[in-house]
């Protein structure tokens, strides 16, 4: 048996709860320490979980018997956090976004691949089971030519959303609404399954937030270099809070992710063309992250725990978390200019 890896928290706020949980049920994982800004934070999740505390995670990074860094602050702050634990010699998690900024995303980056760390940005949607099967499905080629994606998140956040964590919904802060901190598992869920997006054209307004910076509604038009289509819409507005949904359309399937279950998945056998296999709620093979909360992250966290083990890239590598930045960025200017925009992969 090997010995766990010891794992340190920069953050103690609302997603800080599911990542310790997590780590907990990793038997070859444990949690060494937590920092937050808030010295009074820190110390009461550091005795509730029965680990050191620490306000200045710069001080903590230091610590030889932590081998992993999860940081779990707002968007803004990421980058400069993960240089420091990479510097320090720690292989390092983040929530997604990676950071707001592609320049920062990219510093960090190469702080990580300077230091010889891991960098995982946690996209654990890409784990939900849903999703697996249908990536493994597409990837077979059991989808023929994919042409059209429609992805739609119609979320509620009331005023206490924004008013409980200081620099939530400005762009400063979090870089974005809700396509950059509601949306962005979608929309990287969406341009995985689909590949590169070429342009994009994006609309957005603030609609029921009037107190805040970002928007809290979009639409959106992609074009893919597969010469797919795709179609968004995003809002915080929908009281009192509907569904997320993932359709894509190929020339010999059809499937819909619905609030991270498997809803629909259709595929045209090739040995008879005019004969169809559909399968829905019912018939799917059961979707375990609807009853078990947090297996999604697990299955990330242990992803990552493997990368280390045998040192090779996690799923989810700092390169692979720009796809979904740039393309959000891409949105926000399409927004800001009125006009389409072009990827520059």
């Amino acid at each position: 048996m090997q010995e766990a890896l010891g794992f340190a928290v920069i953050g103690c706020g609302e997603v800080s709860q599911l990542h310790r949980e997590q780590i907990r049920q990793l038997a070859d994982a444990r949690l060494v320490a937590v920092s937050d800004i808030s010295a009074e934070k820190a110390k009461a999740v550091g005795k509730r979980e029965q680990v050191d505390w620490y306000a200045d995670y710069h001080e903590m990074v230091q610590r030889d018997d932590i081998d992993v860094v999860n940081i779990l602050t707002p968007s803004a702050t990421h980058a400069d956090a993960m240089v420091a634990a990479a510097r320090a010699g720690k292989h390092v998690i983040v929530e997604k976004p990676i950071d707001v900024t592609v320049t920062r995303a990219e510093q960090a980056i190469a702080a990580c691949r300077e230091a010889g760390v891991k960098l995982c940005v946690i996209s654990q949607h890409r784990f939900d089971r849903s999703t697996m099967r249908v990536k493994q499905e597409v990837d077979r080629g059991h989808f023929g030519q994919l042409f059209l994606a429609q992805a739609s998140v119609h979320w509620f956040r009331g005023p206490s959303y924004f008013d409980t964590v200081p620099g939530r919904g400005t762009w400063a802060m979090d870089g974005g609404g809700v396509l950059m901190i509601q949306a962005l598992h979608t929309i990287d869920i969406m341009q995985d399954l689909l590949g590169p997006v070429e342009s994009v054209f994006a609309r957005t307004a603030i609609a029921t937030h009037p107190h805040i910076e970002v928007e809290d509604v979009a639409v959106a038009t992609l074009a893919f270099e597969s010469g797919a289509l795709g179609t968004i819409t995003a809002t915080t507005g929908a009281f009192p809070g509907l569904s997320t949904r993932l359709e894509i359309f190929g020339e010999d399937g059809s499937a819909m992710i619905e609030d991270d279950r498997l809803r629909k998945l259709y595929l045209r056998p090739h040995r008879d063309p005019g004969e169809m296999f559909g399968a829905s709620a019912d018939n799917v093979a059961p979707d375990e992250d609807a009853v078990d909360f947090g297996n999604a992250h697990r299955r990330q966290l242990a992803d990552m725990l493997d990368a280390i083990r045998h040192d090779r890239e996690p799923k989810v590598n700092g390169e692979e978390s720009l796809k979904v930045l740039k393309l959000i960025l891409a949105l926000y200017e399409s927004a800001q200019t009125g006009k389409s925009v072009t990827l520059d992969h």
